[in-house]
């Protein structure tokens, strides 16, 4: 079966249980190239675990998974590795950086790992550093940033390789609340200046309230709104013009993200 043709990933009947407790219940979900979703739901509710089938972590137990023309749910380990390697970046509720390099470091990890030369990957580095406002600590060491630093680095990771699909799960969740509106600005406004896809989960009502408004250049944070509710997708109401531009046929409801 074929992808949707604008859905650049997309997912059908997806179920997972752990020890036999269901998270995901035939969740069914599309995002277009470009687009950034925020997705909510209380804790429970099967954020993380649609995140890690999505991204190819986990294999779901019943249902498919498509990034472009590939069946995510049928690919191999060493395959899927390869498409988080490549094609996928992560942002985890903790930075999870490694404490023995500087934050440039930290950054250009994944173009290290790709083979990319030295001096190239700690251009594109600092270059993700100033866009995200902590250039100024590219020399410095994790243990000498503070928790917002650290997660603005974390970002500059995961957006270093320009990645096609970008997945946050709780990315603000260890912040304050003062700093948990800009990481989220920064993170949306990188994206959106480099077209890379993104899946932004939150239990924070405070991405949310976030998402359904528009900052101060009057770009909204994101483009839709995805509500889970142990482990089914809820109705929400759509909050942007970009639900209406990606309501589809009534037959390819169930793999659109029209709310």
């Amino acid at each position: 079966m074929a992808a949707p043709p604008d859905d650049v990933l997309w997912a059908r009947g997806v179920h997972y249980a752990y020890d036999g407790s269901p998270a995901l219940q035939g969740v069914s979900i599309g995002v277009r190239e470009g687009e950034i979703v925020a997705l909510t739901g209380p804790r429970g509710s099967g954020k993380t675990t649609l995140l890690r089938c999505l991204s190819g972590q986990m294999l779901p137990e019943q249902g498919e998974v498509w990034f472009n023309s590939a069946p995510v749910h049928t690919l191999g380990r060493a395959a899927r590795e390869r498409l988080r390697l490549h094609r996928f970046g992560w942002i985890d509720s903790s930075p999870r950086l490694v404490p023995e390099l500087t934050a440039w470091e930290n950054a250009a990890l994944p173009l290290l790992l790709h083979g990319s030369g030295y001096r190239a990957a700690r251009r594109a580095a600092r270059s993700w550093l100033d866009r995200l406002d902590v250039g100024d600590c590219a020399s410095k060491r994790p243990a000498a940033l503070r928790q917002a630093q650290r997660q603005r680095v974390a970002v500059a990771r995961a957006l270093v390789h320009s990645p096609t699909v970008l997945f946050a799960d709780e990315p603000t969740a260890p912040l304050h609340q003062s700093d948990r509106a800009q990481v989220l600005r920064a993170l949306s406004a990188a994206a959106r200046s480099h077209g890379i896809t993104v899946l932004l989960a939150s239990h924070d009502f405070t991405l949310d309230q976030a998402a359904r408004t528009s900052d101060a250049t009057g770009a909204a944070l994101a483009d839709r709104i995805v509500t889970l509710t142990d482990g089914r997708r809820s109705r929400t109401p759509a909050h942007s013009g970009a639900a209406a531009r990606s309501a589809g046929p009534e037959g390819a409801a169930a793999c659109s993200l029209s709310v």
